[in-house]
Order: structure tokens, then C-alpha cells, then sequence
């Protein structure tokens, strides 16, 4: 497993450094097919100071990706509660493989690579701040459902194995779910 530390609007020490290293060396332990694990420490000036420092964990296995945030006023306590947070969803994550592997066996392994880049600002037009490109493989809409309450987003764009199709799946305010097939005119 690789553990990838970073920091924004603050420098990483020594000591927070091994302090994270040492929160996280363990999580293979609980998901052996883990492949990244990417820690971003941010500090932000916000009126709350409870909210000053976030933590933010993404978790990339051959199969999915697992993220988690929270915010603390130390940030210790951001990444303690984070941890407790990131092992609850492995927990999630890995009994719902167990029953939908006891239930049926799937055909192939879903693969879902995310690739960030940042783009530099251009002044007086409206600008994209952060493309994502990422591998999709055919799912269903209860697994790309899954997939997105493991992520903690609100939608979900896969490609539909039934419709042969790009769809999005959302979480509606009345906590039903949506699914968007776009067609083409």
C-alpha cells in the first residue's frame, strides 16, 4: 500500500507526518487490496474554529475507491475522527462484497481509476477548476448505487451493463434515488 501525504495552506512536520503514517499503516490490514491511500491536510480560515483544520482520506483498491472527510478544531482530532470514519466504511464496504458475493458472483471486478488535474485560472471567463477522467467497467444501478454512498457523493456517473449505456444515479432530497440515461438527438 502506498500513502500518500499532502498538505494545503499548511506544512507537514516530521511529527504529524509519522503521526499520520502511524494512523493509517493499518488499514491494509482490514482491506488487503488496497493500492493508495492519499491523506490531504488543509487548513482554513473559517469563522468556526471548530472547523479550522480537514482531513480528507481516499482509499483506491483494485475494485472501488473509498473516501472520507472530517474537520476538527486540532489537527489531530481531524485525523482520528477520519480513521474511525474510514474504518466504519470498510466495515460497510466489505460485508456488502461478502453478501453480494454469497448471492452471486460477479463476471469481472470493477475498475474505477481517477486521475485529478488542476487547471490554472483565466481571468474574465468562467473556468474548470478540476477535470477528472476515469476507467469505467460495466455495472448495475444497485452496484454503481453502492458505489456512491461508499464514495459519499450525492451521484454517480457509470456505464449501465443492462442499457449499454453512460448513466447517472442520484441521491434525491427525499433520500429515493435517481437515474439519468441521456440520449443522443
Amino acid at each position: 500500500m502506498q500513502l500518500i501525504i499532502t498538505g494545503k495552506n499548511m506544512e507537514i512536520s516530521d511529527w504529524l507526518r509519522s503521526y499520520v503514517e502511524r494512523k493509517f499503516a493499518k488499514l491494509d490490514r482490514y482491506l488487503p487490496n488496497i493500492v493508495e491511500t492519499r491523506v490531504e491536510l488543509t487548513t482554513e480560515s473559517t469563522k468556526n474554529s471548530q472547523d479550522r483544520h480537514v482531513c480528507q482520506v481516499t482509499v483506491r483498491t483494485k475494485g472501488s475507491i473509498l473516501r472520507a472527510e472530517e474537520r476538527a478544531a486540532d489537527v489531530r482530532d481531524a485525523v482520528d475522527a477520519v480513521r474511525e470514519k474510514m474504518y466504519r466504511q470498510i466495515d460497510r464496504y466489505r460485508g456488502k462484497r461478502w453478501e453480494r458475493n454469497r448471492v452471486e458472483q460477479p463476471a469481472g471486478e470493477e475498475v474505477i481509476v481517477a486521475e485529478e488535474e488542476e487547471e490554472e485560472e483565466e481571468e474574465g471567463q468562467p473556468t474548470i477548476v478540476r477535470r477528472k477522467r476515469f476507467a469505467v467497467s460495466p455495472m448495475d444501478e444497485n452496484e454503481a448505487i453502492e458505489q456512491m454512498e461508499l464514495l459519499g457523493h450525492d451521484f454517480f456517473v457509470f456505464y449501465n451493463a443492462d442499457t449499454a449505456g453512460i448513466n447517472v444515479v442520484y441521491k434525491r432530497k427525499d433520500g429515493q434515488y435517481g437515474l439519468l440515461q441521456p440520449e443522443l438527438s
